[in-house]
């Protein structure tokens, strides 16, 4: 069975970005050490510590397809049509974006509904994970009862006020089991299986 995978950073304080939406602190970690992750984007390298390139590359190849919000695609611009992991990305929205019918991407707006999201992405993932950014998407797919695992890269910040990753869940609390932990450097990866 094809599991989903809530996949953020975020501040020891709860929040995945400011009140402006600039996630720059939060992220900082990618850019924190001396090994080099390239992406698909030749443009795009990530330069992380020993420790989260090791999570990293595990973690890319697990995943399959990503999810995500219409938000989070904004704000990445859709990552210019082709999502870093080099996986197909499905974008819970309402309405897809002006001018976006690209025959080049590999991101797929979806209008018809979160479950029709997740379904498309599962389909796609295959045998993979599904990888799932947005913190209105992972409550979603929370209260649903959608996700099997709960990957945090908690970063040593307190922002204060922003967005937070878990705020309004309506089916809380859910229970989570004991975590694995990687430390790197200016994050520690954790990975929570949610409990059924």
């Amino acid at each position: 069975m094809t599991k989903v995978v809530a996949l953020m950073s975020m501040s020891l304080d709860g929040y995945v970005a400011d009140l402006e939406d600039g996630v720059d602190e939060i992220f900082d970690w990618y850019f924190s050490g001396d090994v080099d992750i390239p992406t698909v984007n030749p443009d795009f390298t990530f330069h992380v510590s020993a420790a989260s390139a090791e999570y990293l590359r595990a973690l890319t190849g697990e995943v399959g397809a990503m999810l995500t919000g219409r938000r989070t695609a904004d704000r990445a611009d859709a990552w210019g049509g082709q999502h870093p992991f080099g996986v197909p990305a499905f974008v819970v929205t309402h309405q897809v974006p002006e001018g976006w019918h690209r025959s080049d991407s590999t991101v797929h707006f979806v209008t018809d509904g979160l479950g029709s999201a997740v379904a498309q992405a599962k389909a796609a993932a295959g045998d993979k994970i599904v990888g799932m950014h947005g913190p209105d998407t992972i409550r979603q797919c929370l209260d649903a009862g959608l996700v099997d695992e709960i990957r945090v890269d908690l970063v040593p910040l307190l922002l204060g006020s922003g967005i937070r990753l878990f705020d309004r869940l309506v089916n809380a609390p859910i229970a989570l089991g004991n975590p694995t932990v990687v430390e790197g450097v200016g994050v520690t990866h954790l990975n929570y299986p949610v409990l059924k």
